[in-house]
């Protein structure tokens, strides 16, 4: 199932030994807490919500990011009691995907204090509908609603953040539209989710935007590229994607939490969690 359907309701430089000290730094950070983003078990969650988040908890997974939030309420249960379950289960809720819808409603404020009230740090924006993206000009608009809601949420003690995919890296009208959300979206208000697989998948280098742009990548999206198939997800660590150098680089990204996803897989979803993390401990 594609996120579009539940939203409207890598890799160069600085690594040999150089990595190592920074690799031990972002650890010590508690940047090495591995997060996941839920919507990798899309699929199941929905069905049996605690035996999931139970299994990613038995994983070692301490952070997590969620989808589908609507209304008070996520995957059937109550925001509250779903905060409550995560904490029980020693793990955080970090951060969240709302769409772009919500952020523009006359509700996104209760979404902004449920979130608080868990403990949540960020709110994030994840995917722009094919209408809401035709032209520069558009992107401009949408980048005007981001700010909006950004300042909701700052005024509410908390942070948000716009999460890409690789159309905002087509040329559109002689510019690149990721570029333009850069300059537009105002940085004390929006924050940007890197989704580091599809930067590297539309042909740019996640390090070079890093160092153009310090400090604003505050959040990651982790997950690999297959072999053979640049539009497929492998399991972390066992692609393309160069992780120790990208993790080398986290401190001039300014990334504070970062989330396995993977929206294909090699095998069952649940196995790909458990190989992402394990592999992920060995380098962080």
């Amino acid at each position: 199932m594609k996120r579009r359907e539940f939203i409207q309701s890598s890799a160069v430089a600085a690594a040999g030994l150089l990595a190592l000290p920074s690799l031990a730094t972002a650890a010590a950070k508690g940047k090495g807490e591995v997060g996941l983003q839920i919507y990798t078990l899309r699929d199941t969650i929905f069905k049996d919500p605690k035996g999931v988040l139970k299994q990613v908890a038995d994983f070692g997974y301490k952070k997590l990011e969620t989808f589908a939030y609507r209304d008070g309420s996520i995957f059937g249960m109550p925001f509250a009691d779903f905060g409550k379950y995560i904490k029980d289960l020693g793990m955080k809720v970090t951060s969240g995907h709302y769409g772009l819808d919500q952020a523009k409603s006359d509700s996104w404020e209760k979404a902004v204090t449920d979130a608080k009230s868990i403990g949540q740090d960020y709110l994030v924006v994840p995917y722009l509908q094919e209408g809401d993206r035709k032209t520069i000009d558009d992107y401009k608009k949408v980048c005007a609603a981001l700010n909006k809601a950004g300042e909701v949420a700052k005024k509410n003690g908390m942070k948000f953040g716009y999460h890409n995919h690789a159309f905002e890296f087509e040329t559109l009208d002689g510019q690149i539209p990721y570029d333009v959300m850069l300059k537009e979206l105002d940085p004390k208000l929006v924050d940007m989710e890197m989704d580091i697989f599809w930067v590297v998948n539309a042909g740019h280098d996640p390090i070079k935007y890093f160092e153009k742009h310090p400090g604003r990548f505050t959040q990651w999206h982790v997950k690999d590229m297959d072999k053979s198939d640049k539009m497929r997800n492998a399991n972390v660590g066992s692609g393309t994607i160069d992780w120790k150098k990208i993790f080398a680089n986290a401190k001039k990204s300014g990334m504070k939490h970062f989330y396995v996803e993977q929206e294909t897989y090699p095998g069952a979803p649940i196995d790909s969690v458990g190989a992402s993390i394990k592999y992920l401990n060995t380098i962080l």
